[in-house]
């Protein structure tokens, strides 16, 4: 009698756990998409036209996706559409269409609570497949390439989550993510001193491709430690900082950490080279005066990418 009433109440457990368990996937299928969620919402009525116009529709109706979305509203839209004298979406081409709106989604699931202060790949591409990546600043709020705003978050939907967003989210270029992330604002700084000759944010801005090793705050102390005659970047002569400025860049190629060659010369546009040792755990830049460790990779903009490093190079 025991070891059946026992038996019984196993049998009963069960039942009750797999109900639960076909509520809580019924509650899953029952919550809306992300496209649908922003069908129901009037704000987004101009995210919903874009995304049918680009085609993407599906993508981000897609169930079994884990996503990150900045959902810029109405309003957002019609900022981005006039500051680019489009009349409307149907002005806006496909492929420029499709990747700014392929911008503003991460391919894993972040809400609020979950974001840093660091750089994201999209699902954005730059010419060569690689994922355009965006800046996220949380030390107020939540901020994006250093001018957008999150302004509703954690929306939480069947495939992903929902984060509203002030404005239409540009695709950065390598000035904006070291203007957006205040780890470079000494390196910023030294751009645009304005008794230099050459003019680094307008050049910088180009076409490109550029490849700039972006030295860390850090690594612009260390170097006006390095000389009693310089308490400040103003002190560092003009020529010296733009000799200095010019060995962090390479123009003409968009070079990748799975691009470097291990030994191999890398002409900057200083008109000198260093080479880069790949034999240990980080890769090191052997320069002229100088060697620097690359504390991070791949920060793919839309005219290059930017790594960065411990060290100011010395040519």
């Amino acid at each position: 009698m025991k070891v059946h009433s026992y038996a019984l109440s196993i049998l009963m457990m069960f039942a009750l756990s797999f109900t639960f368990l076909s509520c809580d996937d019924d509650d899953v299928m029952d919550d809306p998409t992300i496209v649908e969620f922003a069908q129901d919402n009037a704000n987004f009525s101009i995210l919903v036209d874009a995304l049918t116009a680009a085609g993407l529709v599906d993508a981000l109706n897609d169930r079994t996706s884990s996503l990150t979305v900045f959902a810029p509203t109405n309003a957002a839209f019609e900022a981005f559409l006039a500051a680019n004298n489009f009349a409307s979406l149907n002005d806006v081409p496909v492929a420029l269409l499709q990747t700014v709106l392929l911008y503003h989604v991460l391919p894993t699931e972040e809400t609020s609570s979950k974001l840093t202060s660091t750089f994201y790949n999209t699902l954005a591409e730059y010419a060569t497949d690689e994922p355009l990546t965006l800046y996220v600043n949380t030390s107020g709020g939540v901020k994006i390439n250093g001018a957008v705003d999150v302004t509703a978050a954690d929306e939480e939907v069947a495939n992903g989550v929902i984060h509203t967003v002030n404005a239409v989210i540009a695709p950065a270029n390598v000035v904006t993510f070291a203007t957006a992330d205040p780890t470079f604002s000494n390196l910023v700084a030294a751009l645009t001193r304005t008794d230099l000759t050459a003019d680094f944010v307008s050049i910088l801005s180009g076409d490109g491709p550029f490849t700039v090793f972006a030295p860390t705050n850090a690594a612009f102390e260390a170097l006006l430690a390095s000389n009693t005659d310089w308490n400040t970047l103003a002190d560092i002569p003009v020529a010296t900082l733009e000799a200095v400025l010019k060995y962090h860049v390479v123009a003409g190629a968009n070079v990748r950490a799975s691009d470097i060659v291990s030994g191999a010369p890398v002409t900057t546009f200083e008109g000198s080279d260093f080479s880069i040792d790949l034999s240990g755990s980080a890769p090191v830049i052997n320069a002229t005066n100088s060697t620097a460790t690359i504390i991070a990779t791949d920060v793919q903009g839309t005219n290059g990418v930017v790594h960065a490093i411990d060290t100011v190079l010395l040519p």
